[in-house]
């Protein structure tokens, strides 16, 4: 199914580079003596004598601290995050869309953990099922077959309300806007609707001064849904498993957004690539990630999940790992992305 506006299915190629492949190239051994024209040789550090303590700056003081601090997973200086302060009134909701075209990649699962690590800091938080297979839903405990309103009804339906279709998620300060497969009807019937991408911005407008948070979880495409939500949402953020092919289609991904921000929504930004799935143990984890850092630069978290079996026992207990296994490393790591995401945001 083709979005509108020629997004997704348009006959026009992506203006996005391929990633190009990762390829180990010999390097040559460095010259004795480098010359200009050596551009890309790798040398030691030329000496240098330090100034003293009284002439040294702010900016080079904190340099020094960052070049100490020890490395995280993504080969950069870890920072410490601070606990986020805690609100005193509570909307002005930042909307938020988890969004990749690949299947897979764990957006479900940080959808659902980083959710519930920001309910943990004080944030009410709403969590948007945009995808008509209903994983989220699923994954916090709700039958998809037997619900009586979904986002699908709200979509189509304009006697419903949001507060009639709005479910809490078993987590306190955390509420579900479900789905099931009713929502993949929606997609072929809103192409005939007026302003069809803005359907889901005017649902989801009466909840913005219910919430701090609003959380969406896309489709694994880049049709007409994830246009919608991506036209909703005041940044994105985009869950990438630490594979090979999850890189190559990033690309196509950051093309679909570029277009949104540019006819749809102005004020579209992209918080963050995640790193998801990640295993230090194996080199291809370590040189996706660091073709990723080199791509993306700063836009990369520092905060990276790693795979454990406890957030597949966490998704069949129907909770968060978060409250599943709360001491475990992957609580920890959503912890951690829930105190970053909220130093990058605008102040609340």
């Amino acid at each position: 199914m083709s979005g509108a506006g020629g997004f997704p299915g348009s006959n026009v190629g992506s203006s996005a580079s391929e990633m190009p492949p990762m390829v180990r190239r010999p390097q040559p051994h460095p010259p004795a003596q480098p010359s200009p024209r050596d551009e890309h040789t790798v040398t030691m550090p030329i000496p240098f004598e330090r100034p003293a303590p009284e002439s040294v700056s702010e900016p080079d003081a904190a340099a020094e601290v960052a070049a100490t601090a020890p490395l995280g997973p993504t080969g950069r200086p870890m920072p410490v995050f601070p606990e986020p302060a805690p609100l005193t009134q509570h909307g002005g909701a930042r909307v938020i869309s988890m969004c990749n075209q690949k299947g897979g990649v764990g957006k479900t699962t940080t959808t659902i953990n980083l959710g519930a690590s920001l309910a943990e800091f004080g944030r009410k938080v709403l969590l948007v099922d945009f995808d008509p297979q209903g994983s989220l839903s699923v994954g916090l405990g709700l039958n998809p077959h037997e619900m009586d309103l979904t986002i699908y009804n709200l979509l189509m339906q304009r006697d419903v309300t949001l507060d009639e279709v709005v479910v809490p998620s078993g987590i306190e300060g955390m509420d579900l806007l479900p789905s099931n497969i009713d929502l993949s009807a929606a997609e072929v019937q809103l192409v005939h609707e007026v302003a069809r991408e803005q359907t889901l911005q005017r649902i989801l407008a009466p909840a913005l001064e219910q919430y701090d948070i609003i959380l969406i979880d896309c489709q694994p495409s880049l049709g007409l849904l994830t246009v919608n939500a991506l036209t909703a949402s005041d940044g994105v953020i985009v869950p990438l498993e630490c594979e090979y092919f999850a890189l190559r289609g990033v690309a196509l991904l950051k093309t679909t957004i570029d277009k949104v921000r540019e006819r749809l929504n102005p004020k579209l930004e992209i918080d963050g690539v995640l790193g998801t799935m990640f295993d230090g143990r194996t080199l291809h984890s370590r040189e996706v990630m660091e073709r990723l850092v080199s791509a993306w630069g700063d836009t990369v978290f520092h905060t990276v999940i790693r795979r454990t079996v406890k957030f597949s026992d966490a998704t069949v207990a129907g909770e968060p790992i978060t409250s599943y296994a709360s001491t475990s490393t992957g609580a920890d790591a959503y912890r951690s992305l829930a105190r970053e995401v909220l130093t990058r945001w605008p102040a609340e």
